[in-house]
């Protein structure tokens, strides 16, 4: 697979398209937001905003993406600038984060209790009225209805992360964020989970979905955002973003054990 090379020259200005911009408004709004560890950057004055869809977050590992996922679920604040999540701060705003959900690239994960239990233990957490019904429709949703009895510590890894995006659909979210979900997933499972995606954002809901393998991007859809050491350095439709980083000069460097 094709991972975001390093660059080798400075990125033109970020490209704007018309449904991923840099705005103030939008099922997510990120104004301006930087987030610091004592001395080191985990993001830097990062600003953009996007409606219901697949929009998809490039970076390589490291580059602030699960920092950004955390301020915009409210587990962490930003030390500048604002976030906002369907109008309202998620961090002061207790009934806005139980409309957003999140994938974890963690394993976050009970091996003791079957997908089922996991799942309707999220559905619990959440207050869903009907947490058997729910849990069911999430199961169906990743295909793991068959298999729902079984302890998750008996899964595969493909087969684990489909269990975390039924427990974060369960709640029936506007908004979903997703931290390196397609890892561990074979070819089958990929497709078919990009399919759950764009069938969610079709429905009216923001699906946000981190990624550093390029070849997974442009399968997740047109909308991009690219991030690299904290910033954001481009956003936009991946075919023109593509395009840029073709015309970029790449360094290729070659070693061998017994140079001649």
């Amino acid at each position: 697979m094709t991972t975001l090379p390093p660059p080798a020259a400075p990125l033109p200005p970020p490209v704007a398209a018309p449904d991923v911009v840099v705005a103030q408004h939008g099922m997510i709004a990120v104004n301006d937001v930087s987030k610091f560890f004592g001395s080191v950057v985990a993001v830097s004055e990062v600003s953009f905003a996007i409606n219901e869809g697949v929009t998809a977050l490039l970076g390589p590992n490291g580059a602030g993406k699960s920092t950004l996922f955390r301020m915009l679920c409210g587990l962490t604040p930003a030390s500048r600038g604002n976030v906002e999540v369907l109008g309202k701060d998620p961090r002061q705003d207790r009934s806005v984060r139980g409309r957003i959900s999140l994938v974890p690239q963690q394993d976050a994960l009970f091996d003791h209790l079957t997908a089922a239990e996991f799942v309707s233990f999220a559905a619990q957490t959440h207050a869903v009225p009907d947490p058997n019904a729910a849990t069911a429709s999430a199961l169906e949703m990743v295909q793991l209805t068959d298999v729902g009895v079984k302890p998750v510590g008996e899964f595969s890894k493909g087969m684990r992360q489909r269990v975390k995006v039924a427990a974060a659909l369960v709640n029936d979210p506007e908004v979903l964020i997703l931290d390196e979900p397609l890892t561990g997933l074979d070819p089958l499972q990929r497709r078919n989970m990009i399919a759950l995606f764009h069938r969610l954002g079709d429905e009216g809901r923001c699906v946000l979905v981190s990624s550093h393998v390029l070849d997974e991007v442009a399968r997740l859809g047109s909308r991009v955002l690219v991030i690299a050491q904290g910033r954001l350095i481009a956003s936009g439709d991946y075919h023109d973003l593509r395009e840029l980083m073709d015309d970029r000069a790449h360094r290729i460097r070659i070693g061998a054990s017994q140079p001649r």
